[in-house]
């Protein structure tokens, strides 16, 4: 059986970093992830853009060039796989992990594709996967989308957006632009204050005109397969709004579940996990974590642009403590 001195879970910019950098620490290694390379990115709108520029979310000291000041999906997905192709990333692509368990001074990985044996873990895992949800009857019917692709299978159907960031002011103006009805439910009294500032404008505008219907402090109470039915938090009324399309973009969560079914412990409403602030170790000694799932659910606080400098650190760590394990047994 082959084992690897550190397996990476998770194939984002922040997984691929710590690849590149322990091919860089000279460690046997591996990267594993469920989907294809940078699957949270390639399931963003076909359309979308990055709030960062190009050199901000380049990894590896691998130019990124863009024809815009911010690159797109395409640009993105395209070059993250030239990256893989720049240092021949040992990449292990549709492969997840279930169970990570310890055995004889090694990390025993359950996977769909097999068992892994490593000394070190890191879990870039990210947060993209678990879509946040209301808790209301219907919210799982089939005309509930929480990720959102593009406009054009929705023209001429009425759409209820529920939210206020980035991706719900998108993902209104979106539909709106391609012949959507478009409804916005939020629960705060107005456009998150965190939304990307050169989109707000333009949404307010079509509020303005009535060109997109909001109703604000105003929450979700049942989907049906025809209507919303929605609550005024301050009035207690209560509405129904014909919707063909749901699209729930309240945000993503981190597999809280899987990382306590690992042993990483949690800590606080916000599921901060137990990290040491220097070298990203968890609480379980060789299990380190990576990138935006060490936010917990405080997801706007690590980016591609914070998270790939964590692989340096994590890797560093990693090698001076095998290197001291090999001294120890000489």
């Amino acid at each position: 059986m082959k084992i690897y001195d550190v397996l990476i879970v998770g194939a984002g910019p922040c997984g691929l970093s710590c690849g590149i950098e322990a091919q860089r620490q000279g460690l046997t290694y591996a990267v594993l992830d469920k989907g294809s390379i940078t699957e949270s990115i390639r399931r963003y709108p076909v359309d979308m853009s990055f709030f960062s520029s190009a050199d901000n979310i380049a990894i590896g000291d691998v130019p990124f060039t863009s024809l815009n000041l911010r690159p797109s999906r395409v640009e993105a997905l395209k070059y993250y796989r030239k990256v893989v192709d720049h240092f021949n990333l040992n990449v292990h692509i549709f492969t997840e992990v279930k169970d990570i368990e310890q055995s004889d001074g090694l990390f025993v990985l359950q996977t769909n594709q097999g068992t892994y044996w490593t000394k070190k873990v890191v879990l870039a895992i990210g947060y993209y996967d678990i879509p946040r949800e209301l808790g209301v009857p219907g919210e799982n019917l089939s005309h509930v989308i929480h990720y959102y692709d593009e406009p054009y299978r929705y023209t001429g159907t009425n759409a209820v957006v529920v939210g206020g960031a980035n991706s719900a002011v998108e993902t209104a103006l979106d539909l709106y632009r391609n012949g959507v009805n478009v409804t916005l439910v939020h629960i705060f009294d107005g456009i998150d204050k965190t939304a990307k500032y050169w989109i707000v404008p333009d949404l307010e505008n079509r509020l303005k005109k009535g060109e997109v219907q909001s109703y604000f402090n105003s929450e979700v109470t049942e989907i049906t397969q025809e209507e919303v039915k929605i609550k005024n938090l301050q009035t207690g009324e209560t509405q129904s709004l014909s919707a063909d399309f749901v699209f729930l973009m309240i945000g993503y969560h981190p597999d809280a579940k899987f990382l306590r079914k690992v042993g990483v412990r949690l800590n606080g409403e916000m599921l901060i996990p137990e990290i040491n602030s220097d070298t990203f170790e968890s609480n379980i000694p060789g299990i380190y974590m990576g990138g935006s799932v060490i936010g917990g659910e405080e997801t706007k606080k690590i980016f591609i642009e914070n998270g790939k400098l964590h692989a340096q650190p994590i890797m560093q760590d990693i090698k001076q403590k095998l290197s001291e394990r090999v001294a120890s047994n000489a």
